[in-house]
């Protein structure tokens, strides 16, 4: 629970730790190498939650609930844009619903805060809150597409009753070009960054911000990423491009 470096938050909240493998897009996940670099720091909350596979660290499958953490938004008195989970993901199937709830709980009561959920599972994401949860005007519900394998995402996305929809095409590992963004409010794009970082062709890039434009959609382009995110910097054709979704285009069913 932290300020942050990611360019499109300002801080982010952990209430669960640990996740598990889903698609090509979790190989080289940033949270792995953290997680256990955590562990190795003797941070009790991460412990065991990754393994040592072929040189490198990766997820074990076991998820850790905080209930502390839900302490502490309502200290932050600044209002901020809060990244749920970095180092998880709120729909993993062993995150129990009741425990979704609770994390729900903590958005309804903490209006000032703008509340952004990612997750890999927006099938569980669509099923979970079609029952009695209250669609949140501070709360912004997003999936991940790294490629065109997982496009179908989008279309559990657009089952979930939210104030605001987003996808995050980060790290994009192939053309996208037959998503469809009808009813998606925002679009970020980012490159994999970090030791193992596969490579992002900029027509890829180029080929959302159209879709972008095609249908409202609201573009951030995050960072080209590679071995050296710095070096390689954010900008696209000469611009950088840090658009938001309007903050409130109201309830899209």
């Amino acid at each position: 629970m932290a300020e942050t470096s990611i360019e499109w938050t300002d801080a982010t909240w952990n209430p669960v730790a640990g996740c598990a493998i889903a698609t090509a897009g979790c190989t080289n996940c940033y949270a792995m190498r953290m997680a256990a670099r955590l562990e190795a720091m003797g941070v009790e909350k991460y412990e065991g939650l990754t393994r040592k596979s072929g040189g490198r660290y990766v997820w074990t499958g076991r998820v850790r609930l905080d209930h502390d953490a839900l302490k502490v938004p309502a200290r932050w008195r600044k209002p901020r844009k809060v990244f749920v989970n970095s180092m998880s993901d709120l729909f993993h199937p062993d995150v129990p619903a009741e425990f979704i709830r609770e994390v729900w709980s903590v958005m309804e009561e903490t209006p000032r805060h703008t509340y952004q959920i990612l997750t890999k599972r927006p099938e569980r994401m669509a099923e979970i809150l079609a029952g009695d949860f209250p669609v949140l005007p501070n709360v912004w519900l997003g999936t991940s597409v790294e490629d065109a394998a997982v496009i179908s995402r989008l279309d559990e996305l657009r089952k979930v009753r939210a104030a605001i929809r987003f996808v995050s095409f980060e790290p994009l590992i192939g053309s996208v070009a037959k998503a469809n963004l009808k009813k998606i409010h925002w679009a970020i794009v980012g490159g994999e960054s970090g030791p193992r970082a596969r490579h992002m062709d900029p027509a890829w890039v180029e080929e959302i911000q159209r879709l972008c434009r095609r249908h409202g959609t609201a573009f951030f382009f995050k960072q080209w990423g590679g071995k050296n995110k710095k070096a390689a910097g954010r900008t696209l054709n000469g611009q950088t491009w840090n658009e938001y979704p309007a903050s409130q285009p109201g309830l899209s069913a």
